[in-house]
């Protein structure tokens, strides 16, 4: 049967409407930007073999294009709006760090990054640079490496900061490999980034490690 058929309660773009889009499943939320089924394959059904086949939604998205092309019901076009609702996902919550949030604590810096850097599939070391009163100025992808590492040069992250005119700092990166356990290296270029940005009575206030499916604050851990 096809979804128009259906009641109107259980037609996922009715139920977004009536009741909102977070009362709605991944099948349903993909049903909506499909817009239409396949031969013999409803939007909902063609959803559900999509995201079985995927494994989940977040994995759908992190799909190269090439993967996402040969699924039924999909394509070029498709993956390209898939990657502008990404994208648009990104600017609202970094639009909006940028216009009035300050960030309280690491779960504040964490939701942001996320979106930032779980998806890259090479090493990135980034920098949050704030102001006095801890709101967001700028984002900055400093360096980038292979996916054992990246070379992060305390000097530039200096210049970046003052540049911005910083009070305080969160540095963040992404462990392509999944495991947000921070290294030794990791702790040890945290360490020399802090001496460095004293000297110019800028604060540390965290350094995130971005997982797969986990982050780690080193703030949290209690190692600044």
């Amino acid at each position: 049967m096809a979804i128009h058929q259906w009641p109107k309660h259980q037609q996922p773009r009715e139920k977004l409407l009536s009741k909102g889009s977070q009362t709605l499943s991944d099948a349903e939320l993909l049903a909506i930007f499909l817009r239409t089924g396949i031969a013999g394959q409803s939007a909902i059904s063609l959803a559900q073999n999509i995201l079985s086949q995927c494994g989940s939604l977040r994995e759908l998205l992190d799909k190269p294009p090439e993967y996402i092309n040969q699924l039924p019901g999909l394509g070029p076009a498709k993956y390209a709006s898939l990657q502008a609702a990404l994208e648009i996902s990104r600017r609202y919550i970094e639009q909006g760090l940028y216009k009035k949030h300050i960030i309280k604590s690491h779960h504040d810096a964490i939701n942001f990054l996320i979106l930032q850097l779980r998806q890259k599939h090479h090493e990135v070391f980034a920098c949050l640079f704030l102001d006095t009163q801890h709101r967001l100025i700028r984002y900055e992808e400093l360096f980038q490496g292979t996916i054992d590492g990246a070379n992060v040069y305390p000097r530039e992250v200096v210049k970046r900061a003052l540049l911005h005119n910083a009070a305080a700092v969160i540095f963040a990166h992404n462990h392509p490999s999944g495991n947000a356990s921070p290294s030794i290296a990791d702790q040890k270029i945290t360490d020399i980034l802090i001496k460095a940005l004293k000297t110019v009575d800028i604060r540390v206030l965290d350094h995130i490690v971005i997982g797969e499916l986990e982050s780690c604050s080193f703030a949290k851990l209690g190692w600044l």
